[in-house]
């Protein structure tokens, strides 16, 4: 009975002891990459805007963000959530297939709507 407390401590501080491990990685990953921010990243920011780095204000820590053609806002470093990769060849190449595709699908369903069994009265 002695032996319980102590078992029962360790029991619970070496998870909790475990969680705040991780959560302090989990920060220092993102304190990273919105120190790396530079100009002309594409980001996402914490209220779902994408957006693009267009100035960086150490000083204010403050970043200014283009959101439309010639419509530039200004928000927190904090308020960055990711750096989005940019487009790709392969990505682009995805894109132009996809499109293809969708392209072709009229076609293939009024095929598919010419073979399927008709439901009549008798």
């Amino acid at each position: 009975m002695e032996l319980l407390l102590p078992l029962l401590l360790v029991a619970l501080l070496i998870p909790m002891f475990l969680n705040v491990r991780r959560q302090k990685q989990e920060m220092a990953k993102v304190s990273e990459m919105r120190d790396n921010l530079k100009v002309g990243d594409q980001v996402v920011t914490t209220s779902g805007l994408f957006a693009t780095v267009v100035d960086i204000d150490t000083e204010d820590d403050t970043v200014d963000l283009e959101i439309a053609e010639d419509v530039v806002t200004t928000w927190k470093r904090t308020a960055i959530l990711e750096i989005r990769p940019a487009a790709t060849e392969d990505t682009e190449a995805e894109t132009e297939t996809v499109t293809e595709v969708a392209a072709d699908a009229p076609a293939q369903i009024a095929e598919v709507a010419d073979d399927a069994p008709k439901l009549t009265k008798d």
